[in-house]
């Protein structure tokens, strides 16, 4: 299918590795010139040389801590009139209730709320002036059924979400469609994490961990990245015009319910 975006411009953060990086290369697959943002230049350049050669598209990087008012200032710089933006940033680490304080909370929220937040601002302007505007936000399924080991992600992408929610429906009539995608576990550094974490807590072996997780999911594995990508490249397309404000939950089908 065509997505209809050859030769847009795209902002995709924290896309090094990981489903980040599954985004950017669907998006490049499409035509889309990027601008790749993470924190560590090495990989972040690896992966830009990677897609270029692959795709042929312009890759700029950022490599920048984009929790930062100066890491968001230099990405923007590198790409003014973004048409597209992902918003992405790795998850809090996991723990319990009680170890969470201020600090914990303020980390979270800086990360994975105000930082897309304030992307999102920056960006709307031009977009809205243009009449065309495409903003994907990576959240969680934790928005939907939250997990408790994560209570940090729960509560900081629940307020993304709702802000998301709101202004997705303010900007709609400008030609600017803003929807979230909502991951559920896919094979990246982030499931290694939550399975080592797993692993230690009920004192079994990672492969032990791995293996009930993916039984309890209907597909049987974890997602790949490049599925995930796809999907993400799909919402910023020219077909989701009419699609506005929703939550696209992508996990396999973990979450249980008859209206998803």
């Amino acid at each position: 299918m065509d997505l209809g975006i050859k030769g847009r411009r795209a902002i995709v953060c924290a896309s090094s590795k990981g489903l980040g990086r599954g985004t950017a290369e669907a998006l490049a697959a499409a035509g889309v010139n990027l601008t790749l943002n993470a924190r560590t230049k090495e990989t972040l350049d690896a992966t830009a040389e990677a897609i270029t050669k692959a795709y042929g598209v312009e890759v700029k990087t950022v490599a920048c801590d984009i929790t930062t008012d100066e890491g968001r200032a230099a990405v923007l710089e590198a790409e003014p009139a973004p048409d597209i933006l992902i918003n992405n940033a790795g998850g809090p680490p996991p723990g319990v209730w009680s170890d969470w304080g201020r600090k914990e909370w303020q980390s979270a929220f800086e990360a994975n709320m105000l930082t897309p937040i304030l992307l999102t601002t920056a960006v709307l302007p031009g977009m809205i002036e243009r009449g065309w505007g495409r903003v994907v936000s990576i959240t969680s399924g934790s928005v939907k059924s939250p997990i408790p080991q994560i209570g940090l992600s729960n509560g900081a992408r629940a307020g993304l979400t709702g802000f998301i929610g709101g202004t997705a429906r303010a900007v709609a009539k400008h030609g600017v469609i803003m929807n979230n995608i909502l991951p559920g576990q896919h094979d990246t550094d982030r499931i290694v994490s939550l399975m080592n974490a797993r692993s230690k807590n009920e004192g079994i072996t990672v492969d032990q961990a791995r293996e009930s997780a993916q039984a309890a999911i209907p597909r049987g594995r974890f997602g790949t990245a490049a599925e995930f990508g796809s999907v993400a490249a799909f919402l910023c397309s020219e077909h989701v015009g009419f699609m506005v404000g929703q939550n696209v939950l992508l996990d396999g089908g973990l979450f249980n319910s008859t209206m998803g």
